[in-house]
């Protein structure tokens, strides 16, 4: 079965159509809302192209961009009219913002999205909600003292109803026990991973003379200047958790929403740098985890960056099956409970699309309707990837410690 990648997904965001009965309960300039963006790198050039292409339906204005390096910043300024910042707490002191699209790399999330809050607005962060559990903690506490503020989590999949949907089924007792799930993301590469030609190295920029290297860095170890950080981030445990808080808080999320899950009992991740073994990335080429919740399922995440052939996305229980597809899910009896269980179809009508998911965002702010990524969602999901990414260092079998909240050898 195959799945269309989150790349694909970005790119549509900017084609896809804005009904205007949508938006009907948006009426004039007063209900406007302005937007200030975070991180002007790849992720946020998908976000900003459909946020522009849509600003009319969504009665939204891009009034303000920010980044480390001029080129990234400038370019977004002109194509977006938003005003442009060196330095992310000067936007946050624009009184005129009311949300922002954080999509800096990931060890940045946390301290921005606190300051976000601290200053009055609403959050768009890209995923994972934090870098760590810890910060992930705080962020949680932080949304206490401001309960009036949204914070929607950049996992934009959850805007596909099918996982709302398929739980309804299941806490229906549609598939029995449920026992096991699983779930994939593979990529193939050709010579090295996350790297090029989709991760270029831009001979422009200059530390020191249009870029701010120090900025950047932020609360990670400081380090002379090295491209390969700053273009192909996703590769270095100091800012990010690789495949885990890359590809798999996409997959993990969608599993956590359709069977109600939050926090793992037990989790194990194994893996290594199998194919591309001369590459200087940090991270593993394959990695795969198995997270056990309390009285199940087990979960199933299946990752390799060197082959890209798919696995099914599946929900086993003990007398159906809930297989997902591009078109909503489908459950399936097991021959065992054929004259009990019963054939059920799901079509979505939602879609995994970064302008549903800023527009869901936008209802929330205007009109109160529920986040589809809230700061929960985002937080059941850092545990778990968190947690795989720390087992693998440690090569451990990791238990979550539910009264303390964090992960400790089991």
């Amino acid at each position: 079965m195959a799945f269309y990648s989150r790349r694909d997904f970005v790119a549509g965001a900017s084609a896809l159509a804005v009904t205007a009965k949508s938006f009907a309960q948006v009426k004039g300039a007063n209900d406007r809302l302005k937007v200030g963006i975070i991180g002007c790198g790849g992720m946020a050039s998908g976000h900003l192209d459909g946020l522009l292409k849509a600003k009319d339906a969504m009665n939204i204005e891009v009034a303000a961009v920010c980044d480390v390096y001029d080129k990234r910043r400038d370019n977004f300024a002109q194509r977006s009219g938003g005003k442009p910042y060196k330095n992310y707490k000067e936007l946050l002191d624009d009184k005129t913002i009311d949300y922002v699209l954080i999509a800096t790399p990931e060890h940045w999330h946390a301290q921005i999205t606190l300051d976000a809050l601290d200053a009055g607005k609403h959050v768009y962060v890209e995923k994972p909600m934090t870098h760590t559990i810890e910060e992930a903690k705080k962020v949680v506490a932080k949304l206490k003292q401001y309960p009036g503020r949204k914070l929607q989590v950049g996992v934009q999949g959850m805007s596909d109803d099918s996982y709302e949907a398929a739980w309804e089924q299941i806490k229906a007792g549609a598939l029995g026990k449920v026992v096991l799930c699983q779930i994939d993301y593979s990529r193939n590469h050709r010579d090295d991973f996350w790297s090029a030609p989709f991760y270029k190295i831009d001979e422009d920029a200059k530390p020191g003379v249009n870029l701010d290297w120090n900025m950047w860095l932020g609360p990670a170890k400081k380090r002379p200047w090295d491209p390969e950080r700053y273009f192909r981030w996703r590769r270095y445990w100091d800012y990010s958790g690789g495949i885990a808080t890359d590809l798999y808080i996409h997959r993990c999320t969608r599993l956590i929403k359709a069977l109600n899950l939050q926090f793992p009992e037990f989790v194990v991740a194994t893996g290594g740098k199998f194919e591309f073994t001369k590459s200087i990335a940090e991270i593993p080429d394959t990695f795969n985890v198995l997270a056990d919740y309390p009285g199940g399922p087990t979960m199933q995440l299946v990752s390799t960056m060197a082959n890209d052939t798919p696995v099914p996305h599946l929900i086993r229980g003990h007398h159906a099956t809930l297989t997902f597809d591009r078109t909503g899910f489908t459950i399936t009896p097991q021959r065992e409970f054929a004259n009990e269980a019963k054939t059920f179809t799901f079509k979505k009508t939602g879609a995994e699309n970064t302008n549903y998911h800023h527009r869901n965002l936008q209802a929330a702010i205007r009109t109160g309707e529920a986040l589809k990524c809230d700061s929960m969602l985002g937080y059941y999901g850092v545990v778990l990837c968190e947690m795989s990414v720390e087992s693998y260092k440690r090569r451990q079998y990791l238990k979550w410690d539910a009264t303390a909240q964090k992960a400790k050898k089991a």
